[in-house]
Parts: C-alpha cells; sequence; structure tokens
C-alpha cells in the first residue's frame, strides 16, 4: 500500500472514489436525496480546493502495490488544540478488509505525531459499521450529536477519539 498526497488535479477522482464508497456504505443508511446532496455539497471542486489551500487539510490517495486507487483519506491538523479531526476516509467496497484502512490509520497516527498532536478526532453515522473498526484500532465514543447539514437532512453521528501517547 501507498499513500499518495492529492492535488487539485486528483479532484475528479476523489470525487468518484467517494462516490462508490458512499454508494456501499450508505445505501441502507441515507435516503438516495440526501446521499446525493452530501456528495455534491461536501465533495464539490469548490470544496476540496478550499480544503487543499488550508495548510493543515491534507488529502491522500491510498493505492495498492499495483498502483490502483483505493480510497482517500482527508484529515486537518490543529483543528482544535493539540487535535487533527479525520474529516474522511473511505475505500472502494472491493478494497475491503485488505488491511487497508488500519495501515491509513497508522499512517495518519504518524502524521498527527509529527505535527505535535495528541488527538484524532471524528464522526462517524450511528448506523455505519465502521464504527466497529474504529474501535478495533483503539477510538472510543466520547460524545454524540446530530448536525444540521442544510436542505432538510442531518446527520446522527456518534464522535470518536483517540489519544496518542508520546
Amino acid at each position: 500500500m501507498k499513500l499518495i498526497k492529492a492535488t487539485e488535479e486528483d479532484i475528479p477522482l476523489i470525487q468518484d472514489l467517494a462516490r462508490r464508497s458512499w454508494e456501499n456504505a450508505y445505501a441502507d443508511i441515507l435516503s438516495k436525496e440526501q446521499m446525493h446532496y452530501m456528495l455534491s455539497e461536501m465533495y464539490s471542486e469548490t470544496e476540496i480546493k478550499n480544503h487543499l489551500q488550508n495548510p493543515d487539510y491534507h488529502y491522500y490517495l491510498i493505492l495498492d502495490d499495483e498502483n490502483s486507487s483505493e480510497g482517500f483519506i482527508g484529515y486537518e491538523h490543529n483543528y482544535e488544540e493539540k487535535t487533527t479531526k479525520l474529516h474522511r476516509i473511505y475505500l472502494v467496497p472491493e478494497s475491503k478488509g485488505k488491511g487497508l484502512g488500519k495501515e491509513a490509520l497508522q499512517f495518519l497516527n504518524k502524521k498527527v505525531f509529527e505535527n505535535n498532536n495528541n488527538r484524532i478526532i471524528l464522526n462517524v453515522n450511528k448506523h455505519n459499521a465502521a464504527r466497529k473498526f474504529y474501535e478495533s484500532q483503539g477510538y472510543r465514543v466520547y460524545d454524540e450529536g446530530v448536525f444540521d447539514i442544510g436542505n432538510g437532512f442531518v446527520m446522527d453521528d456518534f464522535m470518536m477519539e483517540f489519544l496518542i501517547h508520546k
């Protein structure tokens, strides 16, 4: 597995990987309307460009050993004091179960440590099986919330954290 820093040229690929992942991960959780709305808002070219222009926000493409794009990770250092927020980590369905998610989280741990942050936070939909994956990697639920994302939709999430011990 390799992680390659994404650039603006990779925006169409990130959008495609997000769509493919979401169609699988959220098919039984979100309505088609909410999924379409969230993808168009959160993964618009403008939104991703804004992220890439933020020096604390990083996207990496997750490639397998044959250099095939299997997913991506997006995170933001210093989201809160000494805290990095994992905004997005998605793998296409055919890549799940190969250890790529674990390796991507280990990569994130290293980047967080190098940046002198000692905590990683993320939100996960309350009905998303990914919660069990995060728990298996040492994350724990510390809160929950319902967040209005516009257009009559909400995100009903657990908030999770992982503490990095130095």
